[in-house]
């Protein structure tokens, strides 16, 4: 479980005015809701929650809300950001409890890229087909990340949903079978790399063209002394 704790108001005023006074004072309107309990509206200050943002961990732990004297349990829902501009516009949360299994997207941390066998000996690149996985878990089973280890990838080689290993107590929200066993990861080789040996293959290609019809004039001027 995380330390994580965000300090709120309680917001008492409403309205376009008062959301622009609220931004206007470097304040973020917020929202809590969940377990059959009213929503409640927050304030949260717009630095210091900014902050927490930048924080990968934030977004996929449970947090201590603080708000009107009561803290609450709640994960992070969303949050909408100023369309051009790092400005927090507004947050949801919702309340859980520790019997309700919850549904989150978490990330995944990819470990042993350097070691791989297709990235060191043979050229190639890791390519993140994936960068996070629906899970579904008890609160206290919640990770802040998933690892994967893909040290043992050879060139043109991939690890599939199916071969990942989830920590105790935490399942795909979709099980990974038949032609929903994505690829999350593969070793490829770069494009550049690629796109210099199929110019090759067509430079030898044409030198072979050119070279048969070269052999098939001088056949010809043979036949005609």
């Amino acid at each position: 479980m995380s330390d994580f704790v965000v300090n709120a108001q309680l917001r008492s005023d409403f309205g376009t005015a008062a959301s622009r006074r609220i931004r206007h004072e470097k304040k973020v309107p917020a929202v809590v809701y969940g377990t059959g309990k009213e929503n409640a509206m927050l304030l949260l200050d717009h630095d210091e929650f900014k902050h927490q943002l930048e924080i990968e961990a934030f977004h996929n732990s449970v947090l201590k809300l603080k708000a009107g004297g009561k803290t609450e349990q709640v994960i992070l829902r969303e949050v909408q950001m100023h369309p051009h501009k790092p400005v927090v516009m507004h947050v949801d949360f919702q309340r859980i409890s520790a019997t309700d299994k919850l549904h989150m997207n978490v990330p995944l941390h990819f470990m042993g890229e350097e070691e791989a066998p297709g990235v060191k000996v043979e050229g190639g690149i890791v390519s993140h087909l994936m960068t996070e996985l629906d899970i579904s878990c008890l609160p206290g089973n919640l990770p802040e990340y998933v690892e994967v280890d893909v040290s043992g990838l050879s060139l043109n080689e991939s690890i599939h949903l199916s071969q990942i290993a989830l920590p105790e107590g935490v399942e795909f929200t979709h099980p990974p079978e038949g032609e929903g066993d994505h690829a999350v990861v593969s070793v490829v080789m770069p494009k550049v790399a690629s796109d210099e040996l199929e110019e090759g293959e067509e430079g030898e290609e044409g030198d072979v063209a050119e070279l048969g019809a070269e052999s098939e004039q001088d056949e010809s001027g043979t036949d005609e002394d």
